[in-house]
């Protein structure tokens, strides 16, 4: 990918557990205490603000429904999330969740729904230039199935075989993708 083409008029899906904070393994983030940015990321965010038009984040989160968290919970850690983020002038125009135990929800990665749901509340969106940035098979087939590109990050898997017909590039991280542009 010439990632060179990307201006304004691009958008950005991001993932979050696992690309933006660290991951728990077999457990979910359940307030902004737990919630730790990966080094980088707020040089990173930095960038991709003056690259991107729109930044957005998709975000699968099971523990709603499994009565882990609440939807204010949930709530708590992305504002937690938007003011760390506002100290490097950087932020996120919207963010969207799936809480549904259903694998498949039309909103729950893969399927394309909250991409959908974006592009309605965004109707410049053009999925022709979208990027999707994930740590997971299922957020590159999100990507595929809105038609978008799909860049992979090894923060949690680093042994992903490529290449992959679902992955278009990979980096070690999100900085990494950063500064690629």
């Amino acid at each position: 990918m010439d990632w060179s083409v990307v201006d304004k008029t691009w958008t950005l899906f991001l993932d979050r557990d696992g690309v933006i904070n660290h991951e728990k393994v077999a457990d979910y983030i359940y307030n902004p205490g737990e919630f730790v940015l990966y080094d980088g990321v707020l040089e990173a965010m930095s960038i991709l603000a003056k690259r991107f038009g729109k930044i957005i984040i998709v975000t699968n989160q099971r523990g709603i429904e499994k009565g882990l968290m609440t939807v204010a919970d949930l709530h708590d850690i992305h504002e937690y999330m938007q003011e760390t983020f506002s100290t490097v002038g950087a932020g996120v125009d919207a963010i969207y969740f799936c809480s549904s135990l259903e694998d498949k929800h039309p909103d729950r990665k893969p399927q394309p729904g909250m991409a959908f749901r974006a592009k309605a509340d965004f109707p410049e969106i053009d999925f022709s230039k979208s990027v999707i940035v994930g740590n997971n098979l299922s957020d590159m087939e999100f990507g595929r199935n809105a038609g978008m590109f799909t860049v992979f990050v090894r923060t949690t898997h680093p042994l992903q075989e490529l290449p992959h017909p679902a992955i278009d590039d990979s980096f070690n991280d999100l900085l990494n993708f950063a500064r690629a542009l």
